[in-house]
């Protein structure tokens, strides 16, 4: 699956108000790795690819520091709403996903959307990052489940691994 959901114009908006630095853990190789994971699980359960993608640039895009920052989530479905009818296009429904998903993705809920729910497990699947080895049990999806696609996302996380998006991404530094 191509992620065709995220224009070049978007990217710079929301890269222009990051904090944090772009190569650190909650920065854009964290959000390319969540794409994948997202687009991986997406492909065998159905949910919305474009709301995958779009949770994965803005679910951390606001967040002040790396460590313990309460409210970050929303205050990264705060800024997506700042842009709908501009560079966000999507429906009052599709928003509405995206924003609940940006918004609760810290909260451990395992319940609710399929999308929302593939969201998350795509954000969680990528915790080895930290050192936290995902637990099947937290995850909201059977395919974030399944032992291969814990282990890809395991080890693409483990090591730090940059999908070809991340070149491009940087561009705009």
């Amino acid at each position: 699956m191509q992620n065709t959901y995220i224009s070049n114009k978007l990217i710079k908006t929301i890269l222009s108000g990051y904090k944090l630095p772009w190569d650190g853990i909650h920065g854009i190789t964290h959000w390319a790795r969540v794409i994948e994971n997202g687009f991986r699980i997406a492909e065998q359960n159905g949910a919305d690819p474009e709301i995958v993608a779009l949770f994965a640039v803005f679910h951390d895009c606001r967040r002040q520091n790396e460590s313990r920052d309460n409210g970050h989530g929303k205050k990264g479905a705060d800024f997506a709403y700042t842009l709908k009818g501009n560079l966000l296009t999507l429906s009052d429904y599709k928003f509405d996903l995206l924003y609940y998903a940006c918004s609760h993705h810290t909260e451990g809920e395992t319940k609710g959307d399929i999308t929302v729910r593939t969201c998350w497990d795509s954000d969680r699947l990528d915790l080895y990052r930290v050192d936290i080895k995902a637990d099947p049990d937290k995850l909201c999806t059977e395919e974030a489940k399944n032992p291969e696609i814990l282990a890809w996302a395991e080890k693409r996380a483990k090591d730090r691994f940059a999908p070809k998006i991340v070149d491009l991404w940087k561009k705009f530094t």
